[in-house]
């Protein structure tokens, strides 16, 4: 059935990348019915594309196939102040408004600025796998890397760094009642900003209708604005040599700051925080190719993207089209939303030889794990030197699944909410 590709539960069993393969040949754009799942309502449905030509062709085409007019997530905002608040997010956002904002950021993801940071982010992930021996959560230790490198580059206190986890667990893991309230920042550990900040945390989740409280709304998210704006006002005090001070004196305005603080805070935490359990996993279950990697280290680049490829951690996002128009065969009225599935076009056989083969050397590999055209993923570099990094402390070490690795309940992060590994010296 076509509603198990929207279902968040069918995610916390596996990416459904059977349904995609037949999907893919048989109906590679076509329409998904959104029922209501527990508390959230029921949506319109959207037309969701598979293949990988499909979806690149959506992602570079924002004339087409807009990030504003409805947001990018597959549900619709609940309301209009709702819709209104997160089109201020660059994510959300089409040209020329987009290109002004990405411009003012763009400078602190350049290879080079992300190069800067690499001995930093070594001696990091050094330090948390030489801490790590004998049975361990590695869902634990991974997330640690970019909350601790996020809050590094955003100028936040150390004692802060745990709000980041908490706020993106709160907005991206909402569908998993794991997720959706979890609060794991030590109040005696945190900043007087990150005291004042939690003591604005709403108290409850649902909305005054009863219905359940947009995970992405300003009143959901009321704790991480304030610190946001606290934070701010702290920089323009004092600025410092990280980029919320950059982003502040290049002329962001105060709902742009607030969006971008929002997008730096979740994706550039929450992805990662999956996708390197994600290639931890998906090393363990091809032995061969980790015995590979540990034989010649020098092959780490392409396996980085590879496992981006294999376990992408963003599986779909949504686009909405602003004219009547036809993709795949398949007449779109303008309005109507269109969500393109990452997971489904890394595995297209027409684009990947063998593409359910896990193959460390692949190249060419025209993975979409970042996006593609105007919305590609600023923080790609930083995220795979993060990835880079981890991964070169594990090749040195004995490592075995000592459990069943648990999944994230979403139709959005391809997450993993445990994975127990047990870590000897080789």
């Amino acid at each position: 059935m076509l509603e198990e590709v929207f279902l968040p539960a069918t995610y916390a069993q596996g990416v459904p990348y059977d349904t995609f393969a037949r999907l893919r040949a048989e109906s590679p754009v076509c329409r998904v019915p959104e029922p209501a799942v527990g508390p959230w309502p029921s949506g319109p449905g959207y037309w969701a594309v598979f293949r990988h030509p499909d979806v690149k062709h959506v992602l570079r085409t924002a004339a087409d196939f807009s990030s504003h007019l409805g947001a990018t997530q597959i549900r619709d905002p609940d309301t209009p102040e709702d819709l209104r608040f997160v089109q201020a997010m660059m994510l959300n956002q089409d040209p020329p408004d987009h290109s002004r904002t990405r411009r003012i950021v763009a400078a602190a993801f350049t290879p080079r600025a992300v190069r800067a940071l690499e001995e930093t982010i070594t001696d990091r992930a050094r330090a948390l796998v030489a801490s790590a021996r004998g049975e361990i959560d590695f869902v634990d230790l991974a997330a640690d890397l970019p909350v601790w490198t996020l809050a590094h580059i955003m100028g936040i206190p150390d004692g802060d760094r745990r709000l980041l986890y908490d706020w993106a667990s709160r907005i991206i893991g909402y569908q998993d009642a794991d997720y959706a309230g979890l609060s794991t920042a030590d109040l005696d550990a945190l900043s007087p900003l990150g005291r004042a900040a939690v003591a604005q945390r709403p108290t409850t989740s649902t909305r005054p209708d009863g219905r359940p409280m947009n995970p992405r709304s300003e009143a959901a998210l009321r704790d991480m604005f304030a610190y946001a704006h606290a934070l701010a006002d702290d920089k323009r005090r004092s600025p410092g040599d990280d980029i919320m001070s950059r982003m502040l004196a290049g002329g962001l305005t105060r709902p742009e700051f607030e969006n971008m603080f929002f997008l730096f805070a979740v994706a550039g935490n929450e992805t990662l925080r999956n996708g390197i359990p994600g290639g931890l996993l998906t090393l363990l279950d091809h032995p061969a190719e980790f015995r590979r990697l540990r034989d010649d280290p020098s092959l780490m680049d392409t396996a980085v993207d590879e496992i981006l490829r294999f376990w992408p951690p963003v599986m779909d996002f949504r686009r909405t089209a602003t004219r009547d128009l036809t993709l795949a065969g398949q007449t779109i009225r303008a309005g109507e939303k269109v969500v393109v599935y990452h997971a489904s076009a890394n595995r297209d056989p027409a684009v990947f030889p063998d593409p359910d083969r896990f193959d460390i050397t692949r190249a060419p590999n025209d993975h979409v794990s970042f996006g593609f055209g105007p919305h590609f993923c600023l923080g790609a570099h930083l995220a795979r030197t993060q990835m880079r990094a981890i991964y070169r402390e594990l090749l040195s070490l004995d490592i075995t699944l000592a459990g069943t690795p648990v999944r994230l309940v979403s139709n959005f992060q391809n997450g993993l909410k445990h994975l127990p590994v047990q870590i000897k010296p080789t």
